[in-house]
């Protein structure tokens, strides 16, 4: 069953407006309603056009200047080669497969700490971060493997997708366009 997605309504002032709390919000108070795992939509009060996903990469612009960012300037350029390439469709699923995965992980290793330090948040993540300080590296590798393995097995996998298409159309037989193409044939 399908929640409703609370709706956040974007005006031209620039403000947006939470209408669950009737109520003008930050952007701030977004990036809360998505660490709280709150469907949300964002719409142009005036157009009504969603623009959940601008507001979103908004954050994610902010965050990227706050601090330590995530993304490098090789994954940025690379994100930006993927754009009207034939594998673009492909790449969005493939990236959320893969923070679906990092997310277990996450969630796998604050579930572990919680099982030996209790509730106690500031213990848990103090340890956890001393702890990726050392293993960081270890954790990065598995990463890499993983994702070279992934990288093997969507390469396996197109290469059977083609030798099936191959297979498939081997039975038919296609006119072959003339030795000279269109110019040879606009000459007679």
């Amino acid at each position: 069953m399908d929640t409703e997605k609370r709706v956040i309504k974007k005006y031209p002032n620039r403000r947006l407006y939470d209408t669950a709390t009737s109520s003008y919000i930050t952007l701030e108070d977004v990036k809360k309603l998505v660490l709280e795992n709150v469907e949300l939509q964002v719409v142009d009060a005036k157009t009504q056009e969603d623009i959940t996903r601008s507001v979103l990469l908004q954050i994610i612009l902010e965050e990227e200047g706050n601090g330590s960012p995530m993304f490098s300037y090789e994954v940025l350029t690379q994100f930006i080669r993927f754009y009207g390439q034939a594998m673009q469709g492909m790449m969005g699923p493939f990236l959320e497969k893969n923070l679906e995965i990092f997310g277990q992980l996450q969630k796998k290793m604050q579930e572990q700490s919680r099982a030996l330090y209790g509730d106690n948040p500031n213990l848990g993540s103090n340890l956890w971060g001393e702890y990726m300080k050392f293993q960081g590296p270890a954790m990065q590798n598995m990463m890499s493997n993983y994702m070279e393995q992934s990288t093997g097995m969507f390469l396996d996998m197109q290469n059977r997708m083609q030798e099936q298409t191959k297979q498939l159309f081997a039975g038919f037989s296609f006119p072959t366009p003339p030795a000279g193409g269109k110019d040879s044939d606009e000459k007679r």
